[in-house]
C-alpha cells in the first residue's frame, strides 16, 4: 500500500478527486470520522480494509446523499424503514435492508443485506452530491481501536495511509450510528448508537433488542464482542469495586466517569463527561476522553457504567466492548 504525505483540509473538490481515482479519504460525519472509498469499486473498498487492517467478514456501511438513493442499492424498502428515513435522515441511523445484486459482496461481507445511511454532516453530504456513487465508510481508525471524532485523531492514527482528510471539525454526536435491521421483515436493533431506541419506537412501535454475543450473524459493523478499545487495559463497571478486585494503585489509574469525580485519585487522571448528568454531552465526549486517557501516564483505565437508557445504552455498549478480552 502506498505511503502518503497525508493532507488535512476542507477542499471538497480535492476529496472528490481522490475518491474518483479509487483512493481512500477520511470524511467527517456527525457520529465519528469515516474512512471512505467508492462503495461500488471493489479495488477502492479493499484499500479501506488494508488501511484499517480490518477483517473482510466485517461488513461496511454505504453512505448516501438522500433517501432517493436507497432504491439503487436495496431490493426492498419497507414502510417502517421509509418512515424512519423520513423522520431521522440525515442523521445517526443506519438501516440494514435486502440488497440488490449491484452491491458488492465485499461491502456486505457476503450477506444478502446492505447497511445504508444518510450522514448528518453537511460537508460530507455535499461531497457525496459531487459523486455518482455511495461511499463505503467505516470509522477512520485501525480496526478495533477507539473511533476518531476529530481530523487530528485520524491523522494521529492513519498518517501516511491515505492522501486526504476532509476536516469538518469535531463530531457533533460522538458515537457511531444506531443500526436497525429490516432483513427479516421485523425491525431489530443491531447496535445502539446516536439515535435512542426510545425515539425509534415512538415512530414505528416496538423493535427487537440486539442479538446477544452468541446469537445471529455479523450483519453490520460494531457487533464484535471486542471493539472500540484503547491500547491500555480498560475495566468497566463500579469504580470502587474494580479498584478493590484488581488491587489497583489509585495513583496509577485513569478514570472515566459520568457526572462526578472520585476521591483519592489524582484529579488530572480523571475525566468527567458531564457534571450536569447530560447523556448527550457524555456521548459527544466519550471517544475524545478515551483518546486522552490512553495517552496519559496511567496503567489502566476504569470506566463506570452509565444510566442504561437513551444514549447511555450506546455509551455502555462501547465501553463494554472496549473492556472485552481481545
Amino acid at each position: 500500500m502506498a505511503e502518503w504525505n497525508t493532507m488535512v483540509g476542507t477542499d471538497l473538490e480535492m476529496a472528490a478527486s481522490w475518491l474518483r481515482k479509487g483512493e481512500i479519504v477520511a470524511i467527517p460525519t456527525e457520529t465519528v470520522y469515516g474512512l471512505a472509498a467508492n462503495g461500488m469499486d471493489d479495488n477502492a473498498v479493499r484499500r479501506i480494509f488494508a488501511a484499517k487492517n480490518r477483517p473482510f467478514f466485517n461488513p461496511l456501511i454505504l453512505h448516501i446523499a438522500d433517501s432517493s438513493w436507497v432504491d439503487r442499492l436495496a431490493s426492498d424498502f419497507p414502510e417502517k424503514a421509509r418512515k424512519l428515513a423520513g423522520e431521522l435522515w440525515p442523521g445517526p441511523l443506519t438501516m440494514v435492508l435486502p440488497k440488490k445484486p449491484v452491491v458488492s459482496d465485499l461491502v456486505t461481507a457476503g450477506h444478502d443485506t446492505v447497511a445504508i445511511r444518510v450522514p448528518g454532516h453537511l460537508l460530507t453530504v455535499e461531497l457525496i452530491q459531487l459523486l455518482d456513487f455511495p461511499l463505503a465508510a467505516p470509522s477512520a481508525n485501525p480496526f478495533g481501536y477507539l473511533s476518531p471524532t476529530t481530523a487530528q485523531h485520524v491523522l494521529k492514527l492513519l498518517d501516511g495511509k491515505l492522501p486526504y482528510i476532509l476536516d469538518g471539525g469535531a463530531c457533533e454526536i460522538g458515537v457511531e450510528s444506531t443500526i436497525i435491521s429490516f432483513a427479516d421483515k421485523q425491525a431489530r436493533i443491531l447496535r445502539y448508537g446516536g439515535v435512542p431506541v426510545e425515539q425509534i419506537e415512538d415512530l414505528i412501535g416496538p423493535v427487537l433488542p440486539p442479538f446477544t454475543d452468541q446469537e445471529g450473524p455479523l450483519l453490520a459493523p460494531g457487533m464484535m464482542k471486542s471493539h472500540y478499545a484503547p491500547r491500555k487495559k480498560l475495566y468497566f463497571g463500579n469504580i470502587e469495586n474494580m479498584i478493590s478486585a484488581h488491587h489497583l494503585d489509585r495513583s496509577r489509574v485513569g478514570i472515566l466517569s459520568f457526572s462526578k469525580p472520585y476521591a483519592d485519585i489524582p484529579a488530572d487522571h480523571q475525566i468527567v463527561l458531564s457534571l450536569q448528568g447530560d447523556l448527550e454531552a457524555a456521548a459527544n465526549g466519550l471517544f475524545h476522553a478515551l483518546h486522552e486517557l490512553d495517552d496519559m501516564q496511567v496503567q489502566v483505565i476504569l470506566a463506570e457504567e452509565f444510566p442504561n437508557e437513551q444514549l447511555g445504552l450506546a455509551i455502555n455498549d462501547r465501553l463494554r466492548r472496549a473492556a472485552s478480552p481481545r
